[in-house]
C-alpha cells in the first residue's frame, strides 16, 4: 500500500467534472484506491463518493492505493491533481 497527501489545487474543487475525470482514471486500475479528507475515506471509484467528499480548493487529501499496478495508478493520479484536472 502506498500512500500520498496531495492538495487539491482546482480552482472550482473536486466539482462534477473533475469528480469524473478522476473516477474514470481511477476505474482503469485494479487496485483499490481511495481518497480521504479528516476522518472521511472513499472509493476513488464511485462518482458519489467522491462527490460527497465536497472538496474545495486548496482542500489536503490523501490518496491511498493497494494492488499490483499501486505505482502507476499513483503516478497517473498525482499527475491528474498536479495538472488541475486540465483546468485552468
Amino acid at each position: 500500500m502506498i500512500s500520498l497527501n496531495i492538495t487539491l489545487n482546482n480552482k472550482l474543487g473536486l466539482h462534477t467534472r473533475a469528480a469524473a475525470k478522476l473516477v474514470a482514471l481511477s476505474s482503469r486500475f485494479s487496485s483499490q484506491i481511495e481518497l480521504s479528507l479528516d476522518t472521511k475515506t472513499v472509493n476513488a471509484k464511485s462518482i458519489l463518493n467522491v462527490m460527497l467528499l465536497s472538496a474545495s480548493n486548496g482542500t489536503h487529501l490523501t490518496i491511498k492505493i493497494d494492488g499490483l499496478d499501486e505505482n502507476e495508478a499513483m503516478t497517473e493520479l498525482k499527475s491528474l491533481f498536479d495538472s488541475n484536472f486540465g483546468e485552468e
